[in-house]
């Protein structure tokens, strides 16, 4: 539940950060293509559930290996997913609202309503896309249907909630300083996604253990139950990981560091 509220919290804040960046500009631009904004916004729900939908759907049609294959590849499709979007965020984030009103302008300017409606489409079909595929991920990595979709409700209040706090000038709400903590635990959670494909592909035979178990830290913090099980499911958290899923975990982040550290030389 806790996954759940985190990735729709952060998401629909994004979501609706974009809204009212659009928003704002047709506001300077006498309001025209106010309706095309909101019939965008809709469309892009609705394209977000669809995909959402065709998930579940092919997932009902697929059974053994098939199966299996298809829930890894979300899984790990999720995971990268996660990391593309924070590291864009991390190197485009202070620049979205300006691309954001050149695009309307152009498209604005080429095709009027329609144009704005697209736009507007396509930007909250992709957060909607986003947050389908993380609880996706989120479902095959052992979270409860019902939780997830307390999760998700509680989410979207919350992000309502704060984006109300940010436009009422509250000082103690910044957005750069919300995608930057939430970067970090969204990096956090796409380990977590990773630890447990990995989990599939070496229980599956698809990929050796090497050493299984590396260690034994179960009686300090168990992974099974209370804690540590709500650390394994955003962490990817392992009390006895193989030699195998320790080393991945690594490269991992060892990445995401080497990643960092090219964002940060290059400005």
């Amino acid at each position: 539940m806790g996954n759940a509220l985190f990735i729709v919290w952060r998401e629909s804040v994004e979501a609706m950060l974009v809204v009212g960046i659009l928003y704002a500009w047709i506001k300077r631009n006498d309001g025209a293509g106010m309706r095309a904004l909101w019939a965008g916004a809709a469309a892009g729900i609705a394209l977000a559930a669809a995909l959402g939908w065709a998930m579940v759907a092919a997932q009902d049609e697929l059974s053994g290996a098939a199966l299996e294959w298809f829930q890894l590849a979300m899984l790990l499709t999720a995971a990268a997913l996660i990391v593309q979007m924070v590291l864009w965020m991390q190197k485009h984030g202070r620049h979205m609202k300006q691309q954001l009103e050149n695009d309307m302008a152009r498209a604005a300017q080429r095709s009027g309503a329609a144009g704005v409606a697209v736009i507007a489409a396509l930007a909250i079909a992709r957060e909607g896309a986003e947050t389908a595929i993380f609880l996706y991920g989120m479902g095959l990595s052992g979270g409860d249907g019902t939780a997830l979709a307390a999760g998700a409700a509680l989410g979207f209040a919350l992000a309502l909630l704060t984006a109300w706090a940010v436009s009422s000038g509250l000082r103690f709400l910044d957005y750069r300083q919300f995608f930057r903590v939430s970067g970090l635990l969204l990096l956090l959670f796409a380990a977590a996604l990773l630890a447990s494909a990995v989990d599939r592909l070496i229980g599956g035979g698809w990929l050796p253990a090497l050493v299984d178990p590396l260690w034994d830290s179960s009686a300090l913090l168990d992974d099974a139950s209370g804690g540590g099980a709500a650390l394994a499911a955003f962490t990817g958290y392992r009390a006895r990981p193989s030699l195998t899923l320790a080393a991945v975990y690594a490269l991992y982040w060892l990445g995401i560091v080497v990643a960092q550290r090219r964002r940060a030389s290059h400005g």
